[in-house]
């Protein structure tokens, strides 16, 4: 009797521990899944770049002095461009008809970027430039970029040395990794599923349903016991 009673104790202290991680895991898990994965990418939001053509042999760039570990071509709004990845540096366009290194895409060229693969109906709000060092916690990545948002709240990261779009963001992935955070007990980051909240909230709900089944046989026992005395 008190080995039961001691049980039942840590059970329900257990079980109000982890009540509200258990809730925070349950409410995320389900708005997660309310809309399939694709959505809230917004995969079909841009399509894929067309083919690159070029009305001359390409022209290597002019790397005499810049050490590179990829060069590659690549269309662009404004046509063809050598992507040229600086060693331990950033990465930079080139002209391929001329060779010419390009600067980086100013605003308006990193909206073109955009636009000139984006399918849906909505028109550019706003375009504000991001640092490498301090990136937006919906792009997390360092690179220095800009963000090109539109009218339905959409969000575009554009590299302004590649002039890649690195990432898109919908309304609703913003929603989903607000969730995530929230799942993984890290919405400061929300990365970090491996911390010790997750770890220790984890470990108390697994004590708590141990000794749930523990106290299953032990109360029906108890039970059938009372009704044989009856």
């Amino acid at each position: 009797m008190r080995l039961r009673q001691t049980l039942r104790r840590w059970h329900i202290w257990l079980g109000w521990l982890v009540g509200v991680p258990m809730l925070f895991w349950t409410v995320s898990g389900v708005v997660m899944v309310l809309k399939p994965i694709e959505e809230v990418r917004g995969t079909e939001l841009l399509a894929e770049p067309p083919p690159v053509r070029l009305s001359a042999p390409p022209v290597p760039p002019q790397l005499t002095r810049v050490a590179f570990s990829k060069l590659i071509l690549e269309p662009r709004a404004a046509g063809p461009r050598w992507v040229v990845q600086v060693a331990d540096g950033p990465t930079r366009l080139a002209d391929p008809l001329t060779g010419r290194l390009l600067p980086s895409l100013g605003a308006a060229e990193a909206a073109r970027e955009v636009i000139a693969r984006y399918t849906g109906q909505a028109e550019v709000a706003s375009v504000r430039r991001t640092s490498a060092d301090d990136p937006p916690l919906d792009l997390r990545r360092p690179v220095a970029a800009w963000a090109v948002e539109l009218t339905d709240g959409t969000r575009f990261y554009v590299d302004a040395g590649s002039g890649e779009v690195v990432a898109r963001r919908t309304r609703w992935w913003r929603v989903y990794d607000w969730m995530w955070g929230l799942h993984i007990l890290d919405l400061r980051t929300r990365e970090e599923s491996h911390n010790p909240w997750v770890i220790g909230f984890g470990i108390a709900a697994m004590a708590s349903t141990l000794l749930a089944l523990l106290l299953l046989p032990l109360a029906s026992r108890r039970r059938r016991r009372g009704r044989e005395r009856g």
